[in-house]
C-alpha cells in the first residue's frame, strides 16, 4: 500500500536562476514521478530563498528606475515566487508523468501562512534570503540599505530576514481536498506566505519568509502524512561534519537528534531546521517518519537504503 508523502524541495532542486530552474525542475520531476508511480500519494513544497531575493532585488530596482511603482512588500515577493517555481514544477511534472503513461492532474496552490505578530523572530532576522556573495559586497549592501548580513554555512554572505514560526495554513481546506481527489499537489512554497491575522477577517502580508522546512512539518502534520521527506545537498545528516571524525547517520530517535542539537552539531540556516523539523512530526503522533536526503535517493531512502531517517 502506498504512502502520503510530504516532500521539502531544496534549493539545490530549484537551481539558483531561471534557467537553471527550467532544467531543475525536469531532474526534480523525474525523482518524484519515481514515488508516484508506485503508487504513493505526494505533495510538493519548496524552498524559494534565491528565488524570493532575486524578485525583491529586482522590485527594488524598477522602484530605483521609476518612482510611478510603489515599494513591493516581501510577502508579495513570496506570493511572486510561489506562483513562477509551481508554474515549472507542475509543468515538469504533468510531462514526466505524460511520458510514462500514468496521467495525473497537478496543481499549485498560493499558500497564505499566519504568523504571530508577536513572535520574537521579528526582532531577531535569521533567514537567509538572496544570493551568495562576498563579505565586501555584503557590507556594502548592509551600509546601503540596512540589510542584516551573516555569513551562511562557509558558502558565502546573505541577506537574512525575520523568519517567525507558522501557526496556520490558511488554504488547508483546499488542499486537503484536491488530495484527497488524487491530485498532485504543490503548495506552501517558500514556508507559506507570512500573513497576519486582523479584525474583519483581514489577512495583512508580514515582512518575513518561513522556513520552508517548519512549513512543510505543519503541511505534513494536518494531512496526516505518513513521511515528511525533507530533500538536500546530502545524502545523509552528519555529526562532525567535514571534520576528521565526521560520522554519517543512518537514523535517530527524536531523543539522538536532541543530543546533537544540544551539542551545537548542526548548522543553523542549514542543517538545523531540517532536523528539527523532522523531530517535531516523528514525534507528532505514532507512526510518522522523517527522512533526510538526497532528491535523487528519496525512493531509496523511503524504502530504508539510505537517508537519515528521524524516528520517535
Amino acid at each position: 500500500m502506498g504512502k502520503r508523502i510530504v516532500i521539502a524541495l531544496g534549493g539545490n532542486a530549484l537551481g539558483n536562476n531561471l534557467v537553471e530552474q527550467m532544467a531543475a525542475s525536469k531532474n526534480t520531476a523525474r525523482a518524484i514521478a519515481d514515488l508516484i508511480v508506485d503508487g504513493n500519494e505526494v505533495i510538493i513544497s519548496h524552498g524559494n530563498g534565491p528565488q524570493v531575493g532575486m524578485i525583491q532585488n529586482a522590485m527594488t530596482e524598477l522602484v530605483k528606475s521609476d518612482s510611478r511603482y510603489p515599494i513591493i512588500p516581501l510577502s508579495v515577493c513570496v506570493a511572486m515566487s510561489q506562483s513562477y517555481i509551481g508554474y515549472d514544477l507542475q509543468n515538469a511534472l504533468r510531462e514526466e508523468l505524460l511520458n510514462r503513461n500514468y496521467p495525473k492532474d497537478v496543481a499549485s496552490i498560493i499558500t497564505q501562512m499566519e504568523v504571530d505578530p508577536a513572535d520574537p523572530a521579528f526582532k531577531k532576522p535569521t533567514k537567509p534570503i538572496g544570493r551568495f556573495m562576498t563579505k565586501e559586497d555584503a557590507d556594502a549592501l548592509a551600509a546601503a540599505k540596512g540589510y542584516t548580513m551573516v555569513e551562511d554555512a562557509g558558502r558565502g554572505w546573505r541577506r537574512v530576514v525575520a523568519s517567525p514560526e507558522p501557526k496556520k495554513i490558511i488554504e488547508i481546506g483546499t488542499i486537503k481536498a484536491l488530495v484527497e481527489a488524487g491530485k498532485v499537489v504543490i503548495c506552501c512554497g517558500g514556508g507559506g506566505i507570512p500573513v497576519i491575522q486582523e479584525e474583519h477577517n483581514h489577512l495583512h502580508g508580514a515582512s518575513a519568509v518561513i522556513d520552508k522546512d517548519f512549513g512543510s512539518e505543519l503541511l505534513a502534520e494536518q494531512l496526516d502524512a505518513d513521511y515528511l521527506v525533507i530533500l538536500t545537498a546530502v545524502e545523509k545528516v552528519a555529526v562532525n561534519f567535514n571534520k576528521p571524525d565526521q560520522k554519517w547517520l543512518d537514523q535517530m530517535t527524536v531523543a539522538e537528534a536532541q543530543k546533537y542539537c544540544d551539542e551545537g552539531q548542526f548548522a543553523p540556516g542549514s542543517m538545523l531546521p531540517k532536523v528539527k523539523a523532522g523531530m517535531r512530526f516523528a514525534s507528532s503522533k505514532p507512526g510518522r517518519h522523517a527522512l533526510i536526503t538526497l532528491l535523487e535517493k528519496a525512493k531509496e531512502g523511503i524504502t530504508g537504503k539510505t537517508g537519515t531517517v528521524i524516528t520517535a
